[in-house]
């Protein structure tokens, strides 16, 4: 299809609890923790892999708009999720219309640490416990503090404009939803809670001329106001 536009959507994402977004821990040293977070090979802070953000917006999408969703192939999510995210083609069913490959119209960039705060993760030890002989095994989990900001950016690559807003209010949907839930592993204990604040939408046109877009701006309103912790 003929390029439309391109919407840059920005916004900070801030941690409220302790967040774990696991990396390699191949050649850590001794006393390094068990499970250290992931970060960039550039400066050695934590980051927000973009993979990480768009895999947990459409899963938490994908459970809400499918009735009949049942942690499935992605080849067979609803369209209004295929048409945002993309989808690889299906080996199992070639000749259905599913299982054909669909580029995905937002872009998610890595989240780089926005904050100058000089503490960015903490250790936190925690005990796995089994019933059946009560032995401790200790373990050291690394967390991004809360109070972290990290800078998002997503951009949605526009082909069909009837299909913009309600693109774009499906990514706000997704963004309320993670507000609700969490980021990174551990979440059922309390870990990456987080929120999305400052958020601005602008848009490259044809004329290379980069605008901000209060119409679309909007549709983002609720995001800010909508969460689950108010820290």
């Amino acid at each position: 299809m003929k390029l439309k536009r391109k919407i840059i959507i920005k916004a900070d994402l801030k941690v409220l609890t302790g967040m774990h977004i696991g990396g390699s821990n191949a050649y850590s040293a001794i006393g390094t923790p068990d499970s250290p977070v992931i970060r960039s090979a550039l400066d050695g802070r934590p980051i927000v892999p973009g993979s990480s953000l768009k895999g947990k917006l459409r899963t938490l999408l994908a459970s809400v708009i499918d009735n009949e969703y049942q942690y499935k192939d992605p080849s067979k999510d609803d369209d209004r999720i295929k048409r945002l995210f993309g989808t690889s083609a299906s080996k199992d069913s070639e000749n259905t219309e599913s299982s054909k490959l669909q580029l995905s119209k937002l872009q998610f960039a890595d989240a780089y640490v926005k904050t100058n705060q000089k503490e960015l993760t903490e250790i936190k030890f925690e005990n796995t416990i089994p019933r059946g002989n009560c032995t401790a095994n200790p373990r050291q989990i690394e967390r991004v503090v809360p109070g972290v900001v990290f800078e998002t950016v997503i951009v949605y690559q526009e082909t069909n404009p009837e299909e913009t807003e309600e693109d774009l209010k499906n990514l706000a949907k997704g963004m309320r939803l993670l507000q609700y839930d969490y980021l990174g592993g551990h979440g059922t204990r309390g870990y990456g809670r987080v929120s999305f604040k400052n958020i601005s939408v602008k848009c490259l046109g044809s004329d290379d001329n980069i605008s901000k877009n209060e119409k679309l701006e909007k549709i983002f309103e609720k995001v800010e106001s909508d969460e689950l912790l108010h820290l």
